[in-house]
């Protein structure tokens, strides 16, 4: 297959990641009607199948990644997607012209099992079975090389990116953050430049393995800053739950962590400290990994994990804004969006969550894209 012919396989429209056939169904079907501008399904196929067509040329790409296997105590952020998807469109009908006139590309979602989490977990009898029900129509010895589960197929689907791209910026949302790690991967294997990971996050996500699994929420940062060499190039932002102290991870890891009392103690200068440590190791480009978690839980309940004495959200847009006008932002996610886990159905993360991805595709895509 080419690589647009297994794009068109491993993905389904946006929205279409989560399996559903009657609950929830007419939700997703009107989400993806509007942000495909069409009446039917065969309509969203084709606009799909088009907006693939479009990432050779694309300066960025949206992918959705309704998983929230990965995560640790609620659940809820396989949702994420589709909320924020649906909250953009509601606030901007103009959204998916603007983006595409911008050169950012939906390319739609991940298409989860909700059981599955990374094929290296999977025995081959459940890898077989998995792959005729999910590539049906495919010729068996064809479907045998497909992945099956959420993260190995969007890091497989990224791969496939970079082949026809290798300039793009790829935008998750997510999910919880384990879906971060195919993106860091991927970017291992593709990116020529010194590129480093700011990671705004309640939590460090730096163990090696959580209960004998090496990629979930948990770990994903640790295997992330072993692909860039414990340098100092992984930047945590809004740490302020650990088992552990600031010199632990640091000393122990390599890693450089800006705890949530010091950035809201003097914002501005942690802002511009945060800057000069990365202009120090010769940064060129940022993945801006942002876990609405290491947001204030004022702000943002709507999480799996909420957590109280976080970030303000000025903040978190005046680092993002900080960050691309210093260097190129090369890959950025919104996750842990959980909208079913606040008592307004999540609308005001979500609405957050909206204002954090139009900060950040704006400096990748250009000023129309910003929140107004």
């Amino acid at each position: 297959m080419s690589p647009l012919d297994e794009l068109a396989a491993l993905l389904r429209p946006a929205g279409g990641g989560l399996y559903l056939v009657s609950t929830g169904r007419a939700a997703q079907q009107a989400m993806q009607r509007s942000l495909y501008g069409t009446g039917d399904e065969a309509g969203v196929r084709a606009a799909f199948l088009r907006n693939l067509a479009a990432i050779p040329t694309a300066r960025a790409l949206v992918l959705g990644c309704p998983s929230d296997v990965g995560a640790g105590f609620l659940r809820g952020a396989n949702v994420g997607p589709q909320a924020i998807r649906s909250a953009l469109l509601a606030g901007d009908p103009q959204w998916p012209a603007r983006a595409a006139a911008a050169g950012v590309v939906d390319i739609g979602d991940v298409f989860v099992v909700p059981q599955l989490l990374h094929d290296d977990m999977l025995s081959p009898a459940q890898l077989a079975a998995s792959r005729r029900a999910l590539y049906p129509n495919l010729p068996e010895e064809t479907a045998a090389t497909l992945p099956v589960s959420p993260l190995s197929i969007a890091e497989r689907a990224l791969e496939l990116v970079f082949q026809l791209n290798p300039e793009v910026a790829p935008i998750i949302l997510g999910g919880d953050h384990s879906n971060a790690w195919p993106v860091a991967a991927t970017l291992a294997r593709h990116r020529r430049d010194r590129w480093a990971i700011v990671q705004p996050d309640a939590h460090t996500d730096l163990l090696p393995e959580r209960l004998g699994v090496k990629i979930c929420f948990a770990t994903w940062s640790y295997h992330a800053n072993e692909l860039l060499g414990r340098d100092g190039r992984l930047v945590q932002v809004g740490v302020r739950a650990s088992r552990f102290d600031r010199g632990h991870w640091e000393q122990g890891l390599g890693v450089r962590q800006f705890w949530a009392d010091q950035c809201r103690a003097d914002p501005d200068g942690t802002i511009a400290a945060i800057v000069e440590h990365l202009a120090a190791r010769e940064v060129t480009s940022i993945y801006f990994s942002n876990d609405i978690d290491g947001t204030d839980s004022q702000w943002a309940d709507a999480a799996g994990t909420p957590e109280p004495n976080g970030l303000e959200p000025e903040f978190v847009v005046a680092l993002i804004r900080a960050l691309g006008r210093r260097f190129r932002l090369c890959a950025g996610d919104v996750v842990e969006v959980a909208p079913p886990l606040a008592p307004d159905g999540g609308a005001k993360t979500v609405a957050l969550a909206v204002r954090y991805l139009r900060e950040t595709l704006a400096w990748i895509g250009g000023p129309s894209l910003a929140p107004t």
